[in-house]
């Protein structure tokens, strides 16, 4: 008995430990029970809020649209479109039939009419029928035959007129504003341009005008011609000065300077190959420069 006591008496030292062991014990328990071990997720980012926030958005509207029905509203038979035909409940084939028949210049008049044509069937026919609008000079029209629309008040467009072609030197700002692409702002800008050179040389220099769009300088060559013998604005270029040279509108300074140098180095400016070899020279744009030179 004294032997089997002896193990549940325990030292100052013993029972501090036990003590601190099951003070050890409680608060892991403790810890365990309140503390959320699951893993964190991060703070999102603002564009993942903003992409959160717009695709609940695009969720939304596709619920709102999935409920929406489809309200046939009033329309004139004529122009059922293949989306509209297949709105409708229309098959392929119906629509093509209306199609068909429309592409013969011709109107269905009635609802047995537009049946007879697309051979819609009867159930779908009495569905959208109803909302069949034709115009009120075609349901009021007599009991003769409808050989089509007609309507008396419709206005004919104007025929139109043939191009008579005109010399661009003489042609108006109203005149040139009849051009494809063509307004008030870039006819006064194309004006201005033939009042630096005196005229037109050549119709191709209206390329090279600011505005003048590639379909605009199209529709110039159907309208107009550069005349003979335009009164252009020559330059000796063997013989003008270097600020003379510089104000010829293809020119610059600069290009006016190398052309002196070029002159002065090989006597003079004899022809077109000459100008080629000149630096800085517009090759692009030499014949029409060639025009209005003097060697």
């Amino acid at each position: 008995m004294k032997n089997i006591k002896s193990y549940f008496m325990f030292s100052r030292e013993h029972r501090s430990g036990v003590f601190l062991l099951l003070l050890i014990v409680i608060l892991f328990q403790t810890g365990w029970y309140f503390y959320d071990f699951s893993p964190k997720t991060p703070n999102p980012s603002d564009s993942e809020i903003q992409w959160l926030a717009m695709q609940s958005e695009i969720d939304s509207l596709k619920q709102v649209n999935s409920n929406k029905k489809y309200e046939i509203k009033p329309f004139n038979p004529n122009f059922i479109t293949d989306y509209k035909g297949s709105v409708l409940g229309m098959s392929v084939e119906e629509i093509d039939r209306l199609h068909k028949f429309r592409a013969q210049d011709n109107y269905v008049n009635s609802i047995k009419e537009f049946q007879q044509v697309t051979k819609v069937s009867k159930e779908l026919l009495n569905k959208i029928s109803p909302h069949f609008k034709f115009p009120d000079w075609v349901a009021n029209k007599s009991n003769s035959k409808f050989t089509g629309y007609s309507n008396p008040n419709f206005k004919k467009f104007p025929e139109k007129k043939a191009i008579v072609a005109k010399d661009i030197n003489a042609a108006s700002k109203e005149e040139i504003m009849e051009v494809y692409g063509i307004g008030e702002k870039i006819s006064e800008i194309i004006l201005q341009e033939k009042e630096k050179f005196g005229a037109f040389a050549s119709l191709e220099q209206l390329q090279y005008v600011w505005g003048v769009s590639p379909e605009a300088y199209e529709d110039i060559q159907k309208r107009f011609f550069v005349g003979q013998n335009p009164a252009i604005k020559k330059i000796d270029i063997n013989n003008q000065s270097l600020k003379e040279l510089s104000k010829f509108p293809y020119f610059d300074y600069n290009l006016a300077r190398q052309i002196v140098i070029y002159r002065s180095a090989n006597d003079e400016i004899k022809n077109i190959e000459d100008l080629t070899k000149i630096k800085g020279m517009p090759n692009e744009k030499i014949k029409i420069i060639a025009l209005y030179l003097e060697f």
